[in-house]
């Protein structure tokens, strides 16, 4: 994402960072979605899919493991 730096996520605590971004697979140009959370104790949560929606579901999945 264009708010890494170095490589790193700076997501603060509590709160989501996404960007859309296209690609070229073949001859198809495919929209997706980069989709980082910092959870308010720290860990981060990245990840990609079509919709930024389901990357929000993703999330909820995540969060559902580590409380």
């Amino acid at each position: 994402m264009r708010t890494d730096v170095q490589g790193c996520s700076t997501c603060p605590a509590g709160e989501e960072r996404y960007e859309k971004f296209t690609a070229k697979i073949g001859r198809e140009r495919v929209t997706r979605y980069q989709y980082d959370y910092r959870h308010p104790n720290g860990q981060l949560f990245s990840t990609f899919s079509r919709t930024l929606e389901r990357c929000r579901e993703k999330r909820d999945e995540w969060m559902k493991t580590i409380q």
